[in-house]
């Protein structure tokens, strides 16, 4: 079949299967509600967790000073060029103070750091295993490297025993990769479990917090912070792009580790810097998050109410965090509920395969911190009908 004709049937067969995606008109963010389409509708899907991205006291911060600093837009270069602005030391001293650890090192993006990390530390003589149910990222980033991959029964720390005692004595060094979130699900990871097998086992433990970051813990920290395992994880992911309302990511590790990823990890090294406004940006609100205890607790209490009144109708709802996704099976069921949602001035985004698992598809719930149960307490209701 020649190229082109292949790429038109591939995308009919995406549209006949409820599976095709078209890049939606998003406008004018206001609080809870942002414009689709002309139409402003309640935004269930923000990762903009904390509120921080609305916060008018914070724009007006950094609007002060941006223009007292002359902060640019660009960097222009990498960072082992020219790149390497002041505020990128700063912002990671905060980190590594916040977490108490040697060193911290911040990146373009979440993606960046997941596909970098991995095959920047591993060689062909280590095995990674890896949660089923990881971030495409995570997945990308194995595949990269040079290194045996195997995936474990998701959560599940005994199948992952099992796969670290068949790999004792076969391998130069193990790694055990998680989320501490899981962005689809909104379960939790077993970090206590997963840092004991780490030790028993002598494997290096790498823990993707992009969900739990600015949700979890005294200072948003994460759930490693919540869980009291921060110290007992070799490297911290977290991200900018969510809870702390900006753009790029960080890891939080030893100086030995730091140091080797500069030298080493390609999507660090071949990538031009963030610019310095962005970066002055990351500043305001992780110094921000590190003090909304109230808000993390009220964001986490209104996730309960919702998944406890949504389960109350029937439906399938997993997890136990801020992300709440309803389980419809099908995609075509998917796509009707997010319709019915729309119609009601909501915007509940439909979630399909590959995203998620065949016949799992789902609407995700993420909610935030500035939202209140008068909001969101219409909607099992609303969407009880669609399942029934």
């Amino acid at each position: 079949m020649p190229f082109h004709a292949f790429i038109r049937n591939r995308l009919d067969e995406l549209r006949s299967e409820d599976r095709y995606r078209v890049l939606p008109d998003t406008g004018k963010r206001n609080g809870k509600y942002i414009t689709v389409e002309g139409q402003p509708l309640l935004n269930l899907s923000s990762n903009d967790y904390l509120g921080l991205g609305d916060d008018s006291v914070l724009r007006a911060a950094f609007t002060a000073a941006f223009l007292e600093h002359g902060y640019l837009m660009t960097s222009s270069s990498s960072r082992l060029l020219t790149g390497n602005h002041y505020l990128y030391e700063q912002l990671e001293r905060e980190l590594a103070h916040l977490y108490d650890r040697e060193a911290a090192l911040v990146f373009n993006s979440g993606y960046h750091a997941n596909t970098g990390i991995l095959p920047a530390l591993t060689c062909r003589h280590d095995l990674i295993l890896s949660d089923k149910l990881n971030h495409a990222s995570i997945i990308d980033g194995s595949r990269i490297s040079e290194a045996a991959y195997r995936r474990y029964r998701h959560n599940d720390p005994e199948h992952l025993e099992e796969l670290l005692e068949d790999a004792v004595g076969k391998y130069r060094q193990v790694f055990i990769v998680t989320e501490s979130v899981f962005s689809m699900d909104g379960d939790l990871a077993d970090l206590p479990k997963l840092a004991a097998l780490k030790k028993k086992y002598g494997a290096v433990l790498i823990v993707d917090e992009a969900h739990g970051a600015g949700v979890f813990g005294e200072r948003g920290l994460g759930l490693s912070e919540s869980a009291g395992t921060v110290g007992e994880i070799d490297i911290i992911v977290g991200t900018f792009g969510k809870a702390f309302a900006s753009t790029g990511a960080y890891a939080v590790m030893n100086e030995l580790i730091r140091d080797y990823l500069v030298n080493t990890m390609r999507p660090f090294i071949f990538t031009t810097a963030l610019p310095p406004a962005v970066l002055a940006w990351s500043l305001l609100t992780l110094h921000r998050q590190a003090a909304m205890q109230v808000d993390r607790s009220r964001l986490l209490h209104l996730a309960s109410i919702f998944r406890s009144a949504l389960v109350d109708k029937g439906f399938d709802v997993p997890g136990e965090s801020h992300i709440v996704p309803v389980i419809t099976g099908t995609n075509q069921r998917a796509l009707g509920i997010a319709a019915t949602l729309r119609e009601a001035g909501v915007l509940g985004m439909a979630v399909r395969p590959p995203t998620v698992p065949e016949n799992r598809a789902r609407i995700r719930f993420s909610l935030r911190a500035s939202l209140e149960w008068a909001d969101i307490e219409h909607i099992p209701d609303l969407i009880s009908g669609v399942l029934s």
